[in-house]
């Protein structure tokens, strides 16, 4: 899951009450229904900073609650307001994402260098997804560099 670390960054995570947040803003149907469909409580989540100096995966966190209406789609004059969205028929959604461990950055530049992890989503041409499902593998061989 990718956040701008301007907007939330692993450290603004690290002092947020019960070190979660609430993942909001997604507005890409795709990355919507990986978070409403295949997201439950206790998956893992790489913690990713983009559109900084230094991309990377910065933390390991995990889905604290199942998908849920996104509270700004509601909110007129917010950036992330929908006015086609209703309480009734929400078109977004978002789940909590819980801090396990900050990591060291594990940086774009040196996963497009690792040839075992060239099947990663996040690392295809053209991909500008903020969340992706990532498989176990590759989790797997994510988790043994970051240690």
């Amino acid at each position: 899951m990718k956040s701008e670390p301007a907007d939330v960054s692993i450290d603004d995570l690290a002092n947020m009450p019960n070190q979660t947040v609430d993942w909001y803003g997604v507005r890409n149907y795709q990355a919507r229904n990986f978070m409403r469909d295949q997201m439950k409580i206790g998956d893992g989540v790489l913690f990713y900073h983009s559109n900084c100096e230094e991309p990377g995966i910065v933390g390991i966190c995990e889905v604290g609650a199942l998908a849920y209406p996104d509270r700004f789609q509601f909110v007129k004059g917010h950036k992330y307001y929908d006015p086609k969205s209703t309480p009734e028929n929400p078109r977004w959604v978002n789940v909590d994402v819980k801090l396990v461990r900050k990591t060291r950055n594990l940086t774009l530049k040196e996963m497009r260098e690792i040839s075992e992890l060239a099947n990663l989503r996040i690392l295809q041409r053209g991909n500008r997804l903020s969340i992706t499902p990532v498989d176990p593998r590759d989790w797997e061989f994510i988790l043994k560099k970051l240690q």
